[in-house]
């Protein structure tokens, strides 16, 4: 039976561009070493925040080759695939490399919004092919559906690869419906920044983050703390990114985490369309935020 290493910290890894458009693997490989020298538990790589539906089949294949590379095996590594053809993600299973992957990634299929048992056998089809352990991503703002409690849980009992979901449905009672009746072997990701203090507080084994490609010191010794039972401490640190928590998405992801890492230094703020970087006053109030916490 296949048990759960993706916990604590996960990196929901950007793709940096540069300014022609290309993929910038200097900036990749600065940002893959800041994650493994300040506090990260594992990385996501491909995922939404990697800008992932804008990169082409040998641009994706040659991103997962090259953190493997730069990773050497210090962190685990969680892999998107998904989408919303059962077959082909199957196929795609089957075929890629993974050596050096530790686990999938899989999102609810979008836009043809099917039902529970759609969602059902979609994700028993996928656990049956793969070689890896499986981790569901729940995040109806963007597929259009959301995987209902019952349904997550059905799936973690049913399929032994299935190890946790990433959960970004924006409901705490949903999160506490599926901890009270998952097996054993399966956990919950919290896949919201702004929650991640509370799922954690109620049993969540970690959070899948946008905002620790800018600052995994800082959120990782929150989570740190709640997983020792120090709550208060945890909160000062959660309240003290609430307003970054925002600003980070209200141009949409990444653009604002793309442009709080620009302003670090670490990437230009290039994205692909139809992303456009976030708006100058979003910026400048993020920048504000950093000075003001000495980051």
């Amino acid at each position: 039976m296949a048990t759960n290493i993706f916990k604590g910290l996960g990196i929901a890894l950007v793709t940096p561009f540069k300014t022609d458009g290309s993929i910038d693997y200097m900036a990749l490989k600065r940002l893959v070493e800041y994650q493994t020298e300040n506090g990260a538990d594992f990385l996501c790589v491909l995922g939404t925040t990697g800008e992932t539906p804008c990169l082409d089949r040998e641009e994706r294949e040659e991103v997962k080759r090259f953190v493997v590379e730069v990773n050497q095996g210090k962190l685990p590594v969680l892999l998107g695939c998904g989408g919303n053809n059962t077959v082909a993600v199957v196929k795609e299973l089957q075929t890629m490399d993974l050596r050096g992957v530790d686990g999938i990634l899989s999102v609810c299929p979008y836009y043809n919004k099917p039902s529970q048992e759609g969602l059902y056998r979609h994700f028993k089809m996928i656990a049956n092919n793969s070689p890896l352990p499986i981790v569901l991503y729940n995040v109806p703002g963007r597929t259009g559906i959301n995987m209902k409690a019952e349904t997550t849980v059905r799936l973690a009992t049913d399929c032994r690869n299935i190890i946790a979901v990433k959960e970004a449905g924006g409901s705490l009672e949903q999160v506490d419906e599926i901890i009270k009746n998952k097996p054993a072997h399966f956990d919950v990701l919290s896949g919201d920044d702004a929650l991640a203090f509370p799922m954690i507080a109620s049993g969540a084994a970690g959070v899948i983050s946008v905002i620790g490609n800018a600052l995994p010191r800082e959120f990782s010794r929150m989570i740190r703390l709640e997983f020792n039972g120090e709550y208060e401490p945890a909160r000062k640190i959660h309240h003290r990114f609430t307003e970054l928590y925002s600003l980070l998405f209200v141009d949409g992801n990444p653009a604002g985490v793309k442009a709080l890492l620009h302003e670090m230094g670490f990437i230009e703020n290039e994205l692909r369309l139809p992303l456009v970087p976030t708006r100058v006053a979003t910026v400048q109030k993020m920048a504000a935020i950093l000075k003001e916490m000495r980051i």
